[in-house]
């Protein structure tokens, strides 16, 4: 990363433009306000490639909708959220968040390790006394130790997996890059084993992503977006869309950086000045995919999707050698007809349905590898 102290004397601090907005903004909020939005290509210039590739809410408006649509009014009266939030640039969204009441929003941790950033967020904390902000990473795991070792979740009652929702709720704006497109995998992929946040339950997930991220996660079977992450979300939660992604156009309107330059090119959907969405996942009380067996899904799924468009019966050797065995299984005759999978679609066409008899299959199967490693959680993969 790019040192941070060569670039302060450049641009304005913050302190300073916040005082500016807080004379001409009007506003019900008692929160240190952020720059107006006209200001924040200078007050946070994104001479840092990793900052560039961070497009988060800037209008204040936009900001309240998605944060009341991500925290809405409780069922109950047992008290708000418990909000871990990761990746929130200055915090527009934070602020937003903030403004709810305790009875939504009972305290607000907050990941974040851009320096110009926390410069924006650490007055939140001393004008409220709901948050908490760490210096940290929401991509790594440490981050997430760190919050339950400093006693952070102890107000977090933990509910059978089969029960309500717990009183914790993990939002983040997903970084556009490769890092991005790997967490968002990790974290579904973290649903069947109830690990991570979702020790404590099945934790709903509010996130603000790109539009080719959103078609790849919410992509049905024939789509050729249709990839392991869609599969994989499909089969553990319940994914829906927060607010309109209409209210969300045009891009420059409601985020932050706006492009020198309309993107162009190969890798031009990957960038940000695309549409964005948010979404609210939550995990599905009986899961597909059992505890246990994620590593066994992602196998099949990995080897698969890279022949994603060769008919099943064709692809599946590149399971192991000897894997074609296993096609007399999935169309055994003998079978019901909805425990059969016809074995000319390609990968690409395959129903969660299928990959879950596929999996049987693959799970029964005396020959399957034994080596199934694809790393720890958060390190590089590919898809």
């Amino acid at each position: 990363m790019l040192s941070l102290c060569a670039r302060r004397s450049s641009a304005p601090s913050f302190r300073a433009a916040a005082h500016r907005a807080y004379a001409t903004n009007s506003t019900a909020s008692s929160l240190p306000p952020l720059p107006p939005t006209s200001q924040w290509r200078r007050t946070f210039p994104t001479l840092n490639t990793l900052r560039r590739d961070r497009a988060v809410v800037c209008n204040p408006d936009s900001a309240r909708r998605v944060a009341r649509s991500f925290l809405p009014p409780p069922k109950d009266s047992n008290g708000g959220k418990v909000v871990i939030e990761a990746f929130p640039g200055p915090g527009a969204l934070s602020r937003a968040m903030l403004e709810l009441p305790s009875s939504n929003l009972r305290k607000l941790i907050i990941l974040e390790d851009d320096e110009l950033y926390l410069s924006a967020l650490k007055p939140l904390e001393e004008a409220d006394s709901r948050v908490t902000v760490l210096p940290m990473s929401g991509h790594n795991w440490d981050s997430y130790s760190h919050i339950e070792e400093h006693g952070l979740l102890e107000d977090v009652r933990t509910q059978p997996w089969e029960g309500d929702s717990p009183n914790l709720h993990f939002v983040a704006h997903l970084p556009l890059n490769v890092k991005g497109e790997q967490l968002i995998a990790q974290l579904f992929r973290c649903i069947p084993e109830r690990s991570w946040l979702f020790q404590y339950g099945r934790v709903p997930m509010s996130i603000v992503l790109s539009d080719y991220v959103w078609g790849r996660l919410t992509a049905p079977p024939k789509s050729p977006r249709r990839c392991k992450l869609a599969v994989i979300a499909e089969g553990t939660a319940e994914i829906e869309e927060s607010v309109d992604p209409e209210s969300l156009k045009p891009y420059g309107d409601h985020f932050f950086p706006i492009p020198v330059a309309a993107p162009s090119g190969k890798f031009a959907a990957k960038k940000v000045g695309q549409p964005m969405h948010a979404f609210t996942a939550t995990p599905y009380a009986e899961q597909v995919i059992q505890r246990g067996d994620t590593d066994k899904w992602d196998y099949c799924l990995r080897r698969l999707f890279v022949l994603k468009n060769t008919p099943l019966e064709n692809a599946m050797n590149s399971l192991a050698p000897g894997a074609t065995s296993l096609l007399k299984d999935l169309k055994d005759t003998r079978l019901p007809l909805h425990e059969r999978v016809k074995t000319a679609k390609p990968p690409r066409d395959l129903t969660l349905a299928d990959w879950a008899l596929l999996l049987r299959a693959f799970n029964n199967w005396p020959f399957r590898p034994e080596d199934l490693m694809i790393g720890d959680a958060f390190k590089d993969e590919g898809e």
